[in-house]
């Protein structure tokens, strides 16, 4: 029970819940809105009334809908989805992933829920909704127009999968060498006592301050000459950085690499060094207590900071739109390429439904892992 001097008045609290619902409302809303307009025809998905785009008759009309059951089922999907990845993942990882290698259970866990989720709600749902609507009467009958043409003509008939390829390669290969490196410059910094690190670290976060476009500005014509410049080494086999996926993950951990270190080392600096002594003391080398004692408690921090580096890789557009070639494009910048060039309301749909598709994995990753992202940002703020 919270003491009655501290509970607040009612009047904050209706101010506060107010302010809340209303931000939460307006911060959704776009997505919201953009991701009904995908599923619908471009005469209703541009249409002036808002409810056309809602129910979309134009769309109904053409023979795609969804029904009232359709709707049901499809929401019990998503939340038992939802259910199994805050709760029981969660405590299968934890349960059965092999000792010190927790990584392992939670890259086969996110990839079994993925998979799973895939096949059961584009695969067997609507094979079990084709055969229960015809015998459900009212409510097996359409109410809501919905197609998901655009969808299959943006991944299918663009190519947009090999667009999502180069993205997942792009935003694995920051995330991995950022934390690896991160981890350990950012537990060598903080068990360091030397000031003279400590002041390293914080010029390298003013570069990295700088705007994206300074640092792109010096990268760009060593790439593209780049094998001009490694000839008299290499000989007539130098490779062209311009274009290449490696290079361009190169790019993006330099000018992560600083912000990483420094929020590991914060993280680590909250662990008490007696946990090092101590396993010390038990016959553990230095790299035996961090990999054996620290960094299973750093996994809160190292899944936050983790985070924060497959943001900056995923949404990554000026220094992915400079250094990678047409072939090579991650999603962001093929999906601004597709809204500045196409003109007809179906194209401008498509690009849409584009759009929609590259927040999904934003979505799945912070419901999946939202326990320990909150336990990461706070982590520090009481220490015992």
């Amino acid at each position: 029970m919270t003491a009655r001097a501290l509970r607040q008045p009612f009047i904050l609290r209706l101010t506060s819940a107010t302010f809340l619902a209303f931000w939460c409302i307006v911060a959704a809303f776009p997505i919201f809105w953009i991701t009904v307009m995908s599923f619908k025809s471009p005469v209703d998905a541009f249409s002036s009334n808002a409810l056309n785009v809602i129910f979309g008759p134009e769309t109904l009309q053409s023979g795609s809908g969804l029904s009232l059951f359709d709707i049901a089922m499809g929401i019990i999907v998503l939340f038992f989805t939802a259910r199994i990845s805050t709760k029981l993942l969660p405590q299968m990882v934890k349960s059965y992933s092999p000792v010190g290698r927790v990584w392992i259970g939670w890259i086969l866990g996110v990839l079994a829920l993925a998979l799973s989720f895939l096949v059961v709600f584009f695969g067997i749902l609507p094979w079990v909704l084709d055969l229960l609507n015809p015998i459900l009467g009212p409510f097996g009958r359409d109410v809501v127009g919905l197609t998901v043409e655009h969808y299959k003509t943006v991944w299918i008939e663009r190519g947009f999968i090999n667009n999502f390829q180069n993205s997942l390669l792009v935003t694995a290969g920051v995330v991995s060498i950022s934390l690896t490196v991160g981890t350990l410059a950012g537990y060598g910094l903080a068990r360091s006592g030397s000031s003279l690190a400590f002041w390293i670290l914080i010029i390298a976060l003013a570069f990295r301050a700088l705007p994206h476009s300074v640092l792109v500005a010096g990268y760009l014509p060593v790439f593209i000459n780049s094998a001009e410049i490694l000839s008299p080494i290499l000989g007539e086999n130098a490779p062209t950085l311009y274009g290449k996926p490696w290079a361009t993950i190169a790019v993006l951990v330099a000018i992560n690499q600083p912000f990483t270190i420094w929020m590991l080392r914060s993280f680590f600096q909250n662990i008490p060094a007696e946990l090092d002594e101590a396993a010390r003391v038990d016959g553990c080398s230095h790299f035996q207590a961090f990999r054996r004692v620290i960094m299973p408690v750093m996994w809160p921090g190292v899944i936050t900071t983790g985070l924060f580096s497959f943001l900056l890789a995923y949404n990554d557009y000026l220094v992915t739109s400079l250094l990678l070639d047409a072939q090579n494009q991650t999603m962001v910048p093929a999906i601004a390429g597709m809204f500045n060039r196409e003109t007809t309301t179906t194209d401008q749909v498509v690009a849409v439904a584009a759009a929609v598709s590259i927040t999904a994995p934003l979505f799945f990753l912070v419901m999946l892992f939202q326990r320990q992202i909150v336990s990461g940002l706070t982590a520090g703020a009481v220490k015992g």
